[in-house]
């Protein structure tokens, strides 16, 4: 049978989903999917998973994926991080058995995403993603998708959306911020943007940015025409978004613990991190639960920090603080003034203005630069773009020099690679190997040619020794015999 395409694939296989759990790294594990879905998600991701890892290791085919096969967890969608199209394909060949579609990761603005060179990283080389998506649309049996973030420029990010149409890209997702909006620059994601691409696609398009309430879902798809509202953080902090709710958040703490249990095994960090972001504000004020909660090693344990920090509202709702949802936990951060966001950091770097980690990293290092305007700038790789090597011998990054240095058998000492050095011994080896051969079979020969030698002679006297002595001889044995013979 034919797969779905476009709209047809939104309608009939993703049921006209409108309300998706983000993929995320380590946090949209089947437990939290299951619990999201409780909630009013009707679409979920995989966490990312990387494609080259997921073809060699059978071991992370069945933690990551296989062994998470649930009826109810549908339908779903497998993301993978790549930059190769065969990589990419044999990836999404093993995984399309147990999804509904399968994502091409190119929004992950991470660092480890840089080093790797996949997600955003990959999003000017479009000659190569065309032919990732298009190979995968032509072989697999499933739909493939794609989410992206957006270049700062509108006509450039409209075209980009329309050139992974055209290679075959059933649903686009979009999170409005560019390639540096990350971390302390995070900033707004612009709906403009998206707006944009939807207009000018022929797919369906889901949105992504911005989204903290179950409003800003619906302002959304109003302001954008979207057909879908895709949520991360939003839904970390609170899985009952999508239902409109903020429930008391030892509720979903609960809830999410239960649901572990029923469906394990479930990694322990990923538990441990869901509850830091459900608790999140809470644990501004009980810092000890919070210590306490990074150090506990079992799930026992972890359920009873929950317990405790549930009793510990309790009691402040009975003495007239409100109950600490989701969102409201907001309100006793503001009473309490315990956890106000630092001032952004000043060239000067004084400990009022630094976070506990670059504290830290002062105490050992009191001359250490915190000041970005100060640091030095890195010379950027010939090839990738990425930092090149201090004193890299073809001024590039590792990965590009380890390539350079393999192809041409060259060596780069700042790069710790001695491909020429180690092909230099091993021709010296094999040499000195084929010499010891050689002086082997000549001994071996020698030794030969002697045991031949003693053979002849042995053979030569023992046939001397068997051969009857000339007439003569005896003659001249009897005269020998006759002259000593006295005479009569």
């Amino acid at each position: 049978m034919a797969k779905f395409q476009g709209f047809e694939f939104w309608r009939k296989t993703l049921k006209e989903a409108r309300y998706a759990v983000a993929p995320m790294v380590d946090q949209s594990e089947l437990a939290w999917r299951l619990l999201s879905r409780r909630h009013g998600a009707q679409l979920c991701y995989t966490p990312m998973l990387h494609a080259q890892v997921f073809v060699r290791d059978a071991n992370y085919r069945r933690e990551n994926l296989y062994n998470e096969v649930c009826e109810e967890d549908r339908p779903l969608i497998t993301q993978f991080c790549a930059n190769d199209p065969e990589v990419f394909l044999q990836a999404a060949l093993l995984a399309q058995d147990y999804c509904d579609a399968i994502d091409l990761n190119l929004g992950c603005p991470q660092m480890i995403a840089k080093r790797g060179h996949y997600g955003v990283f990959l999003q000017d080389e479009w000659e190569l993603l065309e032919k990732m998506v298009s190979l995968a649309n032509e072989r697999l049996s499933v739909p493939i998708t794609c989410k992206i973030r957006v270049f700062k420029e509108i006509e450039k990010t409209v075209r980009y959306a329309q050139m992974l149409e055209k290679a075959g890209c059933q649903l686009l997702t979009v999170h409005g911020r560019t390639k540096d909006q990350k971390g302390a620059m995070t900033g707004i994601a612009s709906w403009e943007h998206i707006k944009a691409v939807r207009q000018a696609v022929n797919i369906p398009v889901f949105a992504n940015g911005n989204i903290q309430h179950l409003g800003d879902v619906e302002r959304c798809i109003q302001e954008t025409g979207v057909q879908g509202v895709m949520s991360a953080e939003g839904n970390l902090h609170n899985p009952a978004l999508f239902e409109g709710r903020s429930p008391p958040v030892w509720e979903m703490a609960e809830e999410y613990l239960e649901v572990v249990k029923r469906y394990p095994p479930c990694t322990l960090s990923y538990v441990r991190a869901h509850l830091f972001k459900l608790w999140h504000h809470t644990l501004q004020i009980h810092q000890d639960l919070r210590e306490e909660l990074a150090k506990v090693k079992t799930l026992e344990g972890l359920a009873d920090v929950s317990k405790q920090l549930r009793l510990r509202c309790q009691v402040q709702t009975g003495n007239g603080t409100r109950g600490l949802s989701s969102h409201q936990g907001s309100e006793v951060k503001k009473k309490k003034t315990v956890c106000q966001k630092r001032a952004l950091e000043d060239c000067d770097g004084t400990a009022d203005t630094l976070s506990k980690n670059k504290q830290k990293k002062r105490s050992r290092n009191p001359n250490k630069n915190f000041c970005p305007d100060q640091k030095p700038k890195y010379i950027k790789c010939e090839q990738c773009g990425n930092p090149k090597g201090n004193k890299c011998v073809f001024n590039l990054c590792r990965g590009c020099c380890k390539k350079k240095a393999y192809k041409e058998v060259a060596d780069c000492p700042s790069h710790g690679l001695r491909f020429k050095t180690k092909a230099e011994k091993r021709k010296a080896e094999e040499k000195e190997q084929v010499e010891k051969e050689q002086v082997e079979k000549e001994q071996v020969e020698k030794e030969q040619v002697e045991k031949e030698q003693v053979a002849i002679s042995t053979t030569e006297m023992e046939r001397r020794s068997s051969t009857p002595q000339p007439l003569h001889d005896s003659r001249r044995e009897l005269q020998e015999q006759s002259k000593h013979q006295p005479l009569l």
